[in-house]
């Protein structure tokens, strides 16, 4: 599947996608345009949780494939999303304690996807992604993915913090990156755990690093200062499935 398969252009296709149940990620409205037609596409999106964007004539020019968006283009995901309640239920079913991934701050398509490969292979129930300022689950994702996109479940949130206090309540902990942490060897984590990346340039935000109950820093002997998203999300869950053995 290509990603010009999931970039829908033009109001008509645009409010078909909606009417017809896809999951649309984010909306493109060429700025000041407020005809009937748009209206009712904004109204649509709004009803879905969609985020809009208005942009410039020159944007959508960008954006465009086909040359003929009529100020509208859609960005459909190429997944469906899970439900977070679905990850836990997997996670009963399988007898084992919940394993979670969330992320904060990750845009880029191909950390996203080389995420969710390696939240498969270490036997993470799923991976909870911001509505906001986050890659969706396009193609890119799905193939950097290597076909994990298949068996892991992504799930979608309005708001990560909140998501957080209510798993804290169904008895998970969480634990988050970052460079001031506690040595990650010397933390207990095992049990039920959600672990919270964020991105390399701005780490995880602040009032999400507030609502986890650990900091679990990567130790480093370069000279650089951080790793790559992916790579600290793999490096941190292989010390979670280590602890589990």
């Amino acid at each position: 599947m290509r990603y010009e398969e999931l970039t829908i252009e033009g109001r008509n296709a645009v409010l078909e996608a909606f009417h017809s149940g896809k999951t649309i990620d984010k909306l493109f409205v060429l700025d000041g345009c407020q005809d009937g037609p748009v209206r009712s596409i904004t109204r649509e999106a709004r009803k879905h949780d969609t985020i809009v964007n208005f942009v410039t004539r020159e944007r959508l020019d960008q954006l465009s494939e086909t040359k003929k968006h009529q100020g509208v283009i859609a960005f459909a995901a190429a997944y469906e999303y899970a439900r977070v309640e679905d990850m836990l239920a997997a996670a009963e079913e399988k007898g084992e304690p919940p394993f979670l991934l969330l992320l904060d701050n990750i845009e880029d398509p191909h950390n996203l996807g080389a995420i969710i490969r390696t939240a498969n292979l270490a036997g993470a129930h799923g991976v909870i992604i911001p509505k906001r300022r986050a890659a969706g689950l396009t193609a890119t994702v799905a193939k950097t993915s290597a076909g994990a996109i298949n068996y892991t479940p992504v799930a979608k949130v309005s708001n990560l913090s909140r998501t957080i206090r209510e798993l804290k309540e169904k008895g998970i902990w969480f634990v988050c990156a970052d460079m001031d942490g506690t040595r990650m060897y010397d933390l207990d984590l095992k049990g039920p755990i959600g672990l919270v990346i964020g991105s390399e340039g701005e780490g995880v935000s602040r009032l999400v690093k507030e609502n986890c109950d650990f900091t679990a820093a990567i130790p480093m002997a370069g000279e650089i200062d951080s790793l790559n998203a992916s790579v600290a999300a793999g490096i941190l869950s292989y010390e979670i499935v280590r602890q589990r053995l």
